[in-house]
Parts: structure tokens; sequence; C-alpha cells
């Protein structure tokens, strides 16, 4: 769990919530130029890096007295992150959770909406975290993986949003969760196929 790829992967799957609801933003913001795209960008990233922290310590402060389920757990918090994402993409929910909280946000326009849709868009990190607290992987290296890697596809998102329809973030949502259940299903056939 602790290769460059895998956290690569796992960043790119976290930030699928985070390039739609930045899709959403630069759509209602046409007139979004290059440094407005990395500020939010950065916002959405900075909140992806700083949940797993909390759901880390919480796997690491469990990892004594569940290091025979350890695998067990990952690949299920992942296969419901996972599956959630996927049955809300697969679904057609006019709004994802991440959207509402956007269209909420968006007459305010300000510091504090943009902190509220990275916030939301976030939650699933803290999950994630606690898999990675179990699995005993070096956190600093996973938040600047998953924050520098959502950094860069929320601003890429806010610049699509400006040129394309809200629909590419349900496909993305799709993708991301199966990501995610393959990573689970990765570290499950690692530890059961282990001597």
């Amino acid at each position: 769990m602790t290769g460059f790829f895998t956290l690569g992967v796992l960043g790119l799957s976290l930030s699928v919530d985070a390039f739609a609801a930045a899709v959403g933003k630069g759509a209602s913001q046409q007139t979004a130029r290059l440094n407005d795209a990395v500020r939010i960008g950065a916002v959405f990233g900075f909140f992806e890096a700083i949940t797993p922290v909390i759901g880390w310590v919480l796997g690491l402060a469990l990892s004594t007295w569940i290091a025979a389920v350890d695998h067990w757990i990952a690949f299920g918090l992942l296969l419901v992150i996972g599956g959630n994402m996927i049955r809300l993409a697969v679904r057609g929910e006019e709004q994802t959770q991440s959207e509402q909280v956007v269209d909420q946000a968006s007459p305010r326009r300000g510091v504090l909406g943009l902190v509220t849709t990275a916030l939301a868009t976030s939650i699933d990190a803290t999950a994630v975290g606690v898999s990675l607290g179990v699995m005993q992987v070096n956190i600093l290296s996973a938040c600047l993986i998953i924050g520098g890697i959502t950094t860069v596809v929320a601003t890429m998102g806010v610049i699509i949003g400006r040129h394309a329809s809200v629909w590419i973030g349900r496909y993305a949502e799709i993708l991301g969760g199966c990501a995610l259940i393959g990573i689970g299903c990765s570290i499950l056939y690692t530890h059961l196929s282990a001597p």
C-alpha cells in the first residue's frame, strides 16, 4: 500500500469528488482565470490532504487490536466508499452531494463557500485515512501525494468546467469508485495470498 503508484491511484480516486465540484465551479464562473483555477484547486487539495490524517490517527490507535483483520477492514472501507461513488453516478441523481454544496454556496462565491465545498468533497478521505493507518502507511507521503494530485485535478476541473458540461464528473465518479474497489481487492489479495 505504500507504493507511489498505489498512492497515486488512491489520490486520483479521492480527487473525483473535488473534480466534479470544480467542474461545477468552473461552469458557474465563466470568467475564472488560470490563477483562480489554481487557487480553487489548492483549497480542494489542502482539505483532501488533511482529512486522511484524522482517519489515519484512528487507524493507528486501533491497529494493535485489529491487526489480524486489518486487511478486511481496509478492503471493506474502500469497497463501501468506491461502491457508493459508483452507486451515486449510476443512479444518475440530478445532483450529487458535492454538487448540492456547490449550488448552495455559489451565491456567496466567497472563501467560506469554497471551503465548505472542499470539506464536503473530502469527507470520504477520512474513511480512507483509517485504512492508511491500519496498513501503517507513511501518512506524510500519502497526504502530499493525495493533496498534490487533488490540487492538479481540481484545477483542471475548473478549467474544463468553463468549456464543458457537468456530465463529465459522473463518468469520473464511476472510474474513481472502481479504482478504490480495485485497491481494496489488491490489499485483500496480498494479505490472503501471503505465506
